[in-house]
């Protein structure tokens, strides 16, 4: 549209658009963070849950058996599990078997994560 020799032109004046991107960066300030916890409280339940199925593992192997594995792998290789997870905190299937020496051997008693750091709570996801 036209008026002489002048053109309006429509749309948002710079104001407008950093109005809204203040507004945006608002409701971001907010709800990443949230986000973000709850990402980090999904992976821990998931490092609690995986480090539970393989102490039971464990222990039924234990209970069958009489003696407990010397690998993690045993426990798969003998199906007390389909496979060994993934810690999700390292990304890796890279856990911290406990050993303890039964009847003059090293065998698996027990399992930690390798993850470094402290979880929501403030232990260590080592300590877990």
């Amino acid at each position: 549209m036209t008026h002489g020799k002048f053109k309006i032109q429509r749309g948002f004046t710079l104001v407008e658009l950093l109005v809204v991107l203040v507004i945006i960066a608002s409701l971001l300030s907010v709800v990443l963070p949230r986000y973000i916890k709850s990402l980090d409280k999904a992976e821990e339940s998931a490092l609690k849950s995986d480090l539970a199925t393989i102490r039971i593992s464990i222990d039924r192997f234990y209970s069958d058996k009489g003696r407990y594995p010397k690998t993690l792998d045993e426990l798969v290789s003998e199906k007390y599990i389909r496979h060994i997870p993934v810690d999700p905190m390292t990304k890796q299937a890279n856990w911290q078997p406990i050993y303890i020496n039964m009847d003059g051997e090293q065998v698996v008693y027990d399992i930690k994560s390798n993850a470094k750091g402290v979880s929501i709570d403030g232990s260590n996801y080592q300590t877990w």
